[in-house]
């Protein structure tokens, strides 16, 4: 399954390594296909440097741990997520053909859409559970 984690997981798993958060994206990387864009990064490296500069080195550290597919987050003006802010990434997910979408964002989690389906991390940790 190719999954995408948007922002806020990564900047959860930074913050607080033994998380949720963090167990699901170490688990996305390692047992499914984790897809990230260009956008997500910008976005975690600008959060982190505004927020938490000490934690900067460490963005490097996580992403370099991690198994991805990088891809680029096309800018057009789809109008699919009411947050423009986060239309690159949903943009991007759609273009990669991402199945799965983990996020904290109420933008995402709100979306109707099957594909790529939009899950908050606890119930994509129970969907994982399920399925073992």
């Amino acid at each position: 399954m190719r999954v995408m984690a948007d922002t806020n997981i990564y900047i959860s798993t930074l913050l607080f390594p033994a998380s949720l958060p963090a167990k699901v994206l170490l688990h996305i990387a390692d047992k499914h296909e984790l897809v990230l864009c260009d956008h997500i990064v910008a976005e975690i490296r600008d959060v982190v440097a505004r927020k938490r500069p000490d934690l900067l080195a460490d963005v490097d550290v996580l992403l370099a741990q991690l198994s991805y597919e990088m891809v680029i987050a096309p800018k057009e003006p789809s109008k699919l997520i009411t947050d423009p802010k986060d239309q690159p990434i949903l943009n991007a997910a759609i273009m990669a053909g991402v199945d799965v979408i983990v996020s904290g964002d109420k933008h995402f989690l709100k979306l109707d859409m099957e594909r790529p389906k939009p899950m908050s991390v606890a119930n994509f940790w129970q969907f994982e559970q399920s399925i073992i």
